[in-house]
């Protein structure tokens, strides 16, 4: 079968001429060249969510990826053609969901093209946006901006989120890949160095609304409050706990001890970094809140944070069926 398409393909060649094969040969340079300047995966898997098994990897950049077919299985639709709205991945290019689109699924709706194991070319995305997009369907869905076809991408949407609260995407990944043996062993403590600023940020208001209200429902206290700015005191030792002992190994105490050092009161987020910090807080924020919809009470909120985030240092219980 080799011998017939190498005979087959100098066939060809003794057919063109000069240019022509000038052209070829230079065509498959730019190819190469092309191709080399891809990021390649390092590790590659496949992800076990509910009934489906995607395809995922890290690449050597450390960037986890999972590829646009396993996006497309993973919400039950059908892959087609190009995108109806420019820059907007096919999955979700209907206007009936462009007004859910959050920032954060914005920021890994980039394509990213790669170099498998094997040395093929693929086409896949940052793997945060498996749960972001299952967000929006979702989000689309508690508005009533569903067709009867997408309520089914809904439902499939809610399936996944559940699925995923039961571990986080990036451990899932890293798990399916064989990656979470090869990290280095300095890597919790690279992560805080990135985490923490050398200066104090300017306040922003990073802790959205549907934080919140979300802690108000958990403990059953009515929302909005009386007082617009009304926060109990144990909210703070809460958002201590899910929050900042979980972004970063050690974290709390070097904000802590950063904050003590201020003349003015400040608050802990103000030290995060900029380029790292504050993208991670956003993004742990983003998850906290999901999981803070699903749970059905406090105690169900803390099980899954703990499952989902663990703190750093502790292991995850498994249940293996006994």
């Amino acid at each position: 079968m080799v011998d017939g398409r190498v005979r087959s393909g100098k066939a060809s060649a003794e057919k063109m001429t000069a240019e022509q094969r000038k052209e070829r040969a230079m065509k498959g340079v730019e190819a190469r060249k092309y191709k080399d300047s891809l990021p390649s995966a390092k590790f590659d898997g496949k992800l076990n969510i509910v009934d489906l098994q995607l395809d995922v990897a890290v690449l050597d950049n450390e960037k986890r990826v999972i590829t646009q077919q396993a996006v497309w299985n993973a919400l039950d639709r059908p892959s087609r053609g190009n995108a109806r709205i420019p820059n907007t991945p096919v999955f979700m290019d209907a206007k009936n969901l462009q007004p859910f689109i959050s920032d954060d699924l914005k920021e890994v709706i980039n394509k990213i093209e790669y170099v498998d194991t094997k040395g093929n070319i693929q086409s896949g995305y940052d793997a945060t946006i498996l749960p972001l997009v299952a967000d929006l369907y979702l989000k689309a869905r508690e508005n009533h901006a569903l067709t009867n076809r997408q309520l089914d991408t809904a439902l499939k949407a809610e399936i996944l989120v559940r699925a995923l609260a039961k571990v986080g995407i990036t451990a899932l990944v890293d798990e399916a890949t064989g990656y979470q043996d090869a990290r280095a062993k300095d890597a919790l403590a690279k992560i805080l160095e990135e985490f923490v600023a050398k200066e104090l940020q300017p306040w922003l208001k990073t802790f959205p609304d549907d934080y919140y209200k979300g802690l108000f429902r958990l403990y059953d206290i009515e929302y909005p409050p009386v007082k617009a700015n009304f926060r109990p005191q144990f909210f703070g030792n809460i958002t201590n706990k899910i929050i900042y002992d979980r972004l970063a190994p050690e974290l709390l105490p070097e904000l802590k001890k950063m904050a003590s050092k201020e003349q003015k009161r400040a608050r802990l987020h103000q030290f995060l970094s900029e380029n790292v910090g504050h993208p991670k807080l956003r993004e742990h924020l983003a998850s906290i809140v999901t999981l803070m919809k699903i749970s059905k009470d406090k105690d169900h909120f803390f099980e899954l944070v703990d499952t989902v985030h663990p703190e750093f240092g502790k292991t995850i219980p498994m249940d293996f069926g006994k």
